[in-house]
């Protein structure tokens, strides 16, 4: 059993390849990248060589550079394309500024234009994605589990409560907060 420690450094390798194997396939360079993401290359750097644990703030600019999904980025890339997604074989990740924990829910490397996603919002907790445009539509829905949260669309707040969903498209700022004192959690359901 992989304590949390070992947890981190197995997610950092499988993010570090990631990267490394998109940025190979879109043949850029880790200066075309830096540019792209508004990521330095230092710190591109160290996530592909990994050796620090990035924020989702971060990794949603690399993300967003390399033309994907931030989702795309925790799958790990020598697993063989399977329809099926075990339990068993999931790794979670925690964004070690804001504490949120999530987890792929669908098949790695499977050619599929849906992704689901699983998380888990700590109380007070509040990230905010900056790099909203991209070239491609990407379609996003939340459904709140457990808890609630605020999600604000470019100027636009919603607050959500159990079992109430969100529609979006990602191509404008989000922002998500959990203005509550217990821990939210939402399904995360992304299509390109």
């Amino acid at each position: 059993m992989l304590d949390d420690t070992d947890h981190m450094m197995d997610i950092n390798a499988r993010i570090a390849a990631r990267v490394r194997d998109l940025r190979a396939a879109a043949d850029l360079s880790l200066e075309s990248l830096a540019r792209r993401s508004d990521v330095s290359r230092s710190m591109l750097s160290l996530v592909e060589r990994g050796e620090t644990s990035p924020s989702a703030v971060v990794l949603e600019k690399i993300a967003t550079g390399l033309k994907c999904t931030l989702a795309a980025l925790f799958d790990d890339s020598h697993a063989p394309a399977s329809p099926i997604s075990r339990g068993a074989e999931r790794v979670s990740w925690k964004d070690p500024q804001s504490g949120y924990v999530r987890r792929n829910i669908s098949p790695a490397n499977f050619p599929s234009p849906i992704r689901i996603v699983e998380v888990a919002f700590p109380a007070g907790a509040r990230v905010s994605y900056e790099s909203g445009a991209r070239d491609s539509g990407v379609a996003q829905q939340i459904w709140v589990r457990q808890g609630a949260i605020e999600v604000t669309v470019d100027k636009v707040t919603y607050r959500l409560g159990e079992d109430d969903c969100l529609a979006m498209d990602l191509n404008a700022p989000v922002t998500f907060r959990n203005r509550t004192r217990k821990t939210a959690h939402y399904i995360v359901v992304l299509a390109t």
